[in-house]
């Protein structure tokens, strides 16, 4: 089959070649991949520490090719979204079943490939808050991938939502459009509390979104694109003042039950236009390194998608 491969002399660090079909274990199906989308934890890191002739790729959706030898999972012909910690970048993939979402008939390949990362991270985090009506929650970071899912979700869960961007004039209008009923320069900027924070930034900008936490509040802290230190000021944890009970909650997306029920209801609501995948480059795999360079140079603000073709 083919593969983009590991290849540390190109300058992406990945080259299109040949490498062996996988082996599937019996709770494993075989899946044609047919679009695959890139995250920039995999790009910026994963590739970087990965030998090579490696195939790497968390996020991918296609078509079951051959059904789990256990009988687990779906039949041959059924279209799916799959996630998994690699081999997602190639046209075959072997998927353990219980990270495997099944799609409606004729959902868009590259719009169910951004789910998988993005948009399991943005539902496992606001499930961490509970229940989301009527409350008031700030996303930073919500011009990414996990902030543009997590923008849209709290809204269907009816919260008001308020989003976070550098850039607020520029992505203001979208933002909107996805559900923010507010957009904001920073968490600094939100005026009153907020009775829950996701998080996809780090740094200073989790400490002062933890300062704008109301009584019981929570935070998730779900991404660390600053990679700069935290440094809470002296008392920022203390519980006067009206600043009592409040948490910050880490997060692993593979913490927890197994994705394919999550995927799937993702899936639903795609097919059903309930989200929007926002997808914000989209091409062959062989303009793979158009795409890496334009993630890694941050002029994207939603996910690049890559289809794999013949």
């Amino acid at each position: 089959m083919r593969a983009l491969l590991i290849d540390h002399s190109a300058p992406s660090g990945l080259r299109l070649g040949e490498t062996r079909d996988p082996e599937p274990a019996p709770h494993q199906a075989l899946v044609r991949v047919t679009a695959t989308s890139l995250n920039f934890g995999e790009v910026g890191h994963a590739v970087s520490q990965a030998p090579d002739g490696a195939v790497l790729g968390w996020d991918a959706a296609g078509v079951v090719e051959r059904a789990a030898a256990d009988g687990s999972g779906p039949a041959a012909g059924t279209e799916v979204v799959t996630l998994g910690e690699n081999g997602g970048w190639a046209e075959l993939r072997a998927v353990d079943t219980g990270l495997l979402g099944i799609a409606p008939a004729g959902t868009d390949p590259g719009a169910l490939s951004t789910l998988p990362t993005a948009g399991t991270s943005a539902l496992r985090a606001l499930r961490r808050i509970g229940s989301l009506a009527g409350k008031r929650v700030l996303i930073t970071g919500s011009t990414g991938g996990v902030g543009r899912y997590a923008v849209q979700l709290a809204r269907l869960g009816g919260a008001h939502v308020i989003a976070s961007t550098g850039d607020p004039d520029g992505h203001g209008d979208r933002l909107r459009a996805l559900g923010a009923d507010e957009v904001i320069a920073g968490p600094e900027h939100t005026g009153s509390l907020v009775d829950a924070v996701v998080d996809c930034v780090g740094g200073p900008q989790l400490v002062q979104a933890f300062q704008k936490l109301s009584p019981h509040g929570t935070l998730i802290a779900v991404g660390d694109a600053t990679l700069e230190p935290v440094h809470f000021p002296p008392g920022a944890f203390l519980g006067n003042a009206g600043r009592h009970g409040r948490s910050i909650v880490t997060f692993h997306l593979q913490d927890g039950p197994l994705h394919g029920p999550d995927l799937t209801w993702l899936a639903d609501r795609v097919a059903a236009a309930d989200l929007t995948p926002q997808i914000s480059w989209r091409g062959s795999w062989n303009q793979v390194h158009e795409a890496i360079g334009a993630l890694m140079g941050r002029r994207l603000h939603g996910k690049a998608v890559l289809d794999i073709t013949p």
